[in-house]
């Protein structure tokens, strides 16, 4: 029962990824959930793909499965990937992954931002959880009963708990006064979708430089005209200057030089898009929980993005805090005591601190030219190759199985 009229369970804030399946997780148990974002996503569009893509991680498609949302999104476009293939410039051995040697019919698949958004925002009514959109947080006030959101609308939100995933600037999460620590990697993200002259054969594909890695993965669509089988999304690591001289190069010049990057692999690439490219990171909340108000996905950590791992470690904060609530229910317990929500803060941080550290490390190892780095980097991922259950674990450990 609420202590104040009016109350809901829980107050969502963000409406991107991470948010949407949250709001929908916590509504899947009973729980009376409102979410508030500031502005409508716009409609996805086939015929324009969007350049933020995510390597989808298995266990989060099956929590989107759970949800009734995967079919959704599988239905309107997605490609699954049953290999991956790594190496570095260096030289050395490559690590190879395959789905049929790990017993499944895909590794993962690739997914665009915007249909992602598009299919969970719509799922919200059905579920009953209430949008309030367009609509930011002014104020932030607490008591022991819970939280009260004040609206820049005029309207208010009352809830037990509120849930910070908000993005990387999270004003929920600084109102809460909760700090981060951030690292700037000098580095900028390049994106665009490209198109190969050689099929990309399901293949995610990674090439570490001295200047950062390389990362092709395969999509089925690239642009309205685009070849099936033969595009993809680029995710480009470079030190900035670097990054905005090829932003700046003429079409012929960049599709050169990005086949040169890529060692030809895949023959001949050309762009399919227009080139973006976003500052590199890492930027971790000190605390998860506060006060009622919790923080999880980008306002809670901000990883590299060789791995791929950013919006999967996000939809693990939602499971791990769904389940946590699904096992105080069960036994007729407090879900939102300050107990067991530090509980779910603790194991959360712990675990994307470890990957986040984990990441930085494998981007500076593999981010410079020096002699031992290079000839100690390629026999690493040889020795991956050559030992299969090392690369099943790595594999295990990032997909969530």
């Amino acid at each position: 029962m609420s202590a104040r009229r009016n109350q809901r369970d829980v107050a969502v804030v963000g409406g991107g990824v991470v948010g949407c399946t949250a709001a929908l997780a916590l509504a899947s148990l009973g729980l009376d959930v409102a979410l508030v974002e500031a502005q409508a996503p716009p409609p996805w569009r086939a015929d324009a793909p969007d350049l933020r893509v995510y390597a989808f991680a298995p266990d989060n498609a099956a929590l989107l499965d759970r949800l009734g949302v995967w079919t959704q999104v599988a239905a309107a476009r997605v490609q699954p990937y049953r290999h991956m293939r790594v190496w570095d410039a260096g030289g050395g051995g490559m690590l190879s992954l395959d789905a049929d040697a790990l017993g499944r019919r895909e590794l993962g698949w690739i997914v665009e931002h915007g249909l992602l958004v598009d299919r969970l925002t719509a799922a919200l009514p059905a579920a009953g959880v209430r949008l309030q959109c367009p609509a930011r947080v002014d104020a932030l006030e607490r008591d022991a009963d819970g939280v009260r959101l004040r609206l820049d609308d005029g309207s208010r939100v009352d809830a037990r708990i509120a849930l910070a995933v908000d993005g990387p600037e999270s004003s929920l999460r600084a109102l809460a006064g909760i700090e981060v620590q951030r690292h700037d990697y000098g580095q900028r993200g390049l994106v665009a979708y490209v198109e190969t002259a050689q099929p990309h054969r399901d293949t995610a594909w990674q090439r570490f430089l001295p200047s950062g890695p390389l990362a092709l993965l395969p999509c089925a669509a690239g642009g309205p005209d685009g070849r099936p089988g033969h595009m993809g999304s680029i995710v480009w690591t470079l030190p900035d200057a670097e990054a905005a001289r090829l932003q700046a190069l003429d079409e012929d010049a960049f599709n050169a030089a990005l086949t040169r990057a890529f060692d030809a692999q895949l023959g001949d690439m050309r762009l399919r898009s227009r080139r973006a490219a976003f500052p590199l990171r890492r930027q971790l909340a000190q605390q998860l929980h506060h006060d009622r108000v919790l923080v999880l996905g980008d306002a809670a950590h901000v990883v590299h993005p060789l791995a791929g791992q950013g919006v999967n470690l996000g939809l693990r904060d939602v499971a791990a805090l769904r389940d946590s609530i699904a096992q105080a229910q069960a036994r007729r317990a407090d879900w939102a005591s300050p107990t067991r929500l530090a509980r779910w803060a603790r194991a959360r941080r712990s675990d994307n601190a470890v990957a986040a550290h984990a990441f930085d490390t494998i981007n500076r190892a593999f981010s410079n030219d020096g002699v031992a780095a290079t000839l100690l980097r390629g026999r690493l991922l040889g020795m991956g190759g050559r030992l299969p259950p090392l690369a099943h674990l790595l594999w295990r450990h990032a997909s969530g199985c």
